[in-house]
């Protein structure tokens, strides 16, 4: 039997172009599509200093019949929008945005995979003033790139169980931020991620404040048992996940009955002796946890699986992103 070739890692490669525009003097500049190469930044750069940037990540899927369609432009675009208001950077016009994301697909068209892969757009703004005694004062100049991947089938080696350890003293970010794509958000979460990997061969750290559960360090948590989902209501704290929001509309669908409310680490473990508890992001879809690490001891989720319910829900929703079931909601835009 010949093996398939490996494909490379989730966002290892770009494609040739990329969107790029400015702002300063007050305006944001008109976008140019440039070839994807290094930046030339000034090194009292803001963003080199005092960490203001944020970024999206979306994608595009191929249809059959060639046809390129991005899912949930318009929502990833409100986000960023959001998270440059909280980090206190130019905000970048809606509609000029969608349409640098519009360019970079059709001048990437020839590399978008077939499905399961997709092209994936990576919107980042980032804080270019020349002044390094600036910590108290947000960045007047920035820009603005859009990027785009082509990445391949997140599961190509069969979805597994993950493991997941439950942290019920930190916190992911300043709680005041926890709702910003920003990369700040990523880098504290990364250590306490290492430590649980080194120390229980974890994947993911859940992090559960004050014993109470809310996100992982890069996907949304959700509890899931028959036609019921339990996931964290939303506040500042985390991330309003896209990907999140569109599995909560698709199951009240399919008549699951849907809660978003605060709970604790004590009934999140109750519930999984018989139910099941996956992640949500951008790059996976839906990810099923078949065990959760607390204090030293190891809970099996269900059967220790990635069980019947998650399986089913990836696969509806991917469905309706790759245009093999309906798009009740108008979620996909087709790019001409």
């Amino acid at each position: 039997m010949t093996s398939q070739p490996q494909r490379p890692a989730f966002g290892t490669v770009l494609t040739d172009s990329m969107a790029s525009a400015t702002f300063k003097d007050g305006k944001w500049s008109d976008f140019s599509i440039v070839p994807v190469a290094p930046i030339q930044i000034s090194p009292a750069a803001h963003v080199l200093h005092y960490a203001s940037t944020c970024f999206e990540g979306f994608k595009a899927y191929r249809r059959p019949d060639g046809s390129i369609h991005v899912f949930r432009m318009d929502r990833h675009i409100a986000r960023l929008r959001q998270s440059a208001e909280r980090l206190i950077l130019p905000v970048p016009d809606a509609k000029a945005v969608a349409e640098m994301v519009r360019e970079v697909i059709r001048r990437s068209r020839a590399a978008v995979p077939d499905a399961p892969g997709a092209l994936y757009l990576r919107p980042l703004l980032f804080g270019t003033t020349a002044n390094i005694g600036a910590a108290a004062t947000p960045s007047s100049e920035a820009t603005l790139l859009v990027l785009a991947s082509p990445v391949w089938d997140y599961f190509a080696g069969g979805m597994k169980p993950l493991r997941i350890l439950v942290d019920d003293v930190n916190t992911r970010s300043a709680a005041h931020l926890g709702m910003v794509k920003t990369g700040g958000n990523y880098a504290a979460a990364m250590g306490p991620t290492l430590a649980a990997r080194a120390k229980y061969q974890a994947d993911q750290v859940l992090f559960c404040p004050g014993g109470q559960v809310q996100e992982t360090g890069a996907a949304n948590f959700v509890l899931l048992r028959d036609k019921q989902l339990l996931t964290r209501s939303l506040d500042a704290s985390f991330l309003h996940g896209v990907t999140r929001d569109s599995l909560l509309a698709m199951a009240r669908d399919l008549g699951y009955s849907v809660s978003e409310r605060p709970f604790d680490v004590k009934e999140m473990l109750e519930w999984v002796k018989s139910g099941e508890a996956a992640l949500s992001g951008t790059a996976a879809v839906l990810a099923g946890v078949g065990t959760l690490i607390y204090k030293d001891q190891e809970y099996r989720v269900g059967n220790g699986e990635v069980g019947p319910i998650v399986r089913d829900l990836r696969a509806k929703l991917v469905a309706i992103q790759q245009g093999d079931a309906p798009d009740a909601h108008g979620w996909l835009e087709k790019i001409s």
